[in-house]
């Protein structure tokens, strides 16, 4: 073990730390997504969008320079950097405006599609085999999207499409994180995250500018930096224990905003919400516990010939 190697080892062995910094992101995703809701109903998409995004890139910014320095915007990958913004700040579009439209457990529950779309992106960038225990997830992760979304005559709503769309342009993100991650930090892929949401949803105040009130402007900016802090949480999640132990806290995100979506709009889940949520979670969850075994599995040495 590299020396490196060795003092990462106790980081990512406080798992009960590491399991509370995910609880808290996924409570403060829940909410600044709440907050994304109700303004959206006064407010141009655009106007909410920049706020959120220009405070949570500022919480970011604060919570990394000083840290790493201005040395972490260093980088030889300017053009995947820009990709991945771009994706990403289509992708948050497309959460906009499917929450505008879907109740929060919906929207959230088709969100959780995200890691099924990754693993198929996975096999075609990627050139990853894929097995039939994977396939199989795949296949039943599906089913419980297509539950949650109910197609049919007339049934498949914009915001449902809306949500698929943003979980597609997620995992291109993911898949992008992958690929980058060998050369780049997290704090350098966040930066460079935010700074270019930032500088996109800044041009949407051209389709759109209402004079705030002073409460909703506090809203927007609250919920701006706790997506920010949430982010910074859901990375520090990761590098102090093992994605085993964290991910699966990260599916609290469907039960706050279920509860949120009761407690404030009076959406009462569904039966079809319910079961489908409960698929998709069980099918993103078998896909990481089948991951772990794979890795944690030790490889069989060639044969020694004689």
């Amino acid at each position: 073990m590299t020396v490196a190697g060795a003092a990462a080892a106790p980081r990512r062995n406080q798992v009960p730390l590491g399991i509370a910094y995910m609880v808290g992101s996924t409570v403060m995703f829940a909410g600044g997504n709440a907050v994304v809701k109700w303004e959206l109903a006064t407010y141009p998409l655009g106007e909410v969008a920049f706020g959120r995004t220009l405070f949570a890139f500022l919480t970011v910014a604060a919570i990394v320079l000083p840290r790493a320095g201005w040395g972490v915007l260093r980088t030889q990958r300017y053009r995947e950097h820009l990709q991945r913004g771009l994706s990403q700040f289509g992708s948050m579009l497309c959460w906009f405006l499917a929450v505008s439209v879907l109740s929060l457990g919906p929207a959230t529950a088709i969100g959780f599609a995200a890691p099924l779309f990754t693993t198929l992106l996975s096999i075609v960038i990627l050139k990853e085999k894929v097995g039939i225990h994977r396939w199989s997830a795949l296949i039943v992760g599906f089913v419980g999207v297509l539950i949650i979304t109910h197609p049919g005559a007339g049934t498949l709503t914009y915001g449902a499409l809306f949500g698929l769309v943003n979980a597609i342009l997620i995992s291109t993100v993911a898949i992008a994180i992958r690929r980058m991650s060998m050369t780049e930090s997290p704090e350098t892929l966040t930066l460079y995250q935010m700074s270019i949401m930032t500088f996109c949803t800044a041009g949407l105040l051209t389709l759109g500018f209402q004079g705030p009130h002073w409460g909703d402007a506090l809203m927007v900016a609250l919920a701006g930096v706790g997506n920010g802090i949430a982010q910074f949480w859901w990375t520090r999640s990761l590098s102090l224990a093992p994605p085993s132990a964290v991910v699966p806290f990260n599916y609290l995100s469907l039960v706050w905003a279920t509860i949120l979506g009761f407690a404030v709009w009076g959406d009462v889940p569904t039966p079809g919400l319910l079961v489908g949520s409960a698929i998709v979670v069980a099918s993103g969850l078998y896909i990481l516990w089948r991951e772990t075994i794979r890795r944690r599995r030790p490889a069989v040495p060639a044969p020694q010939r004689g």
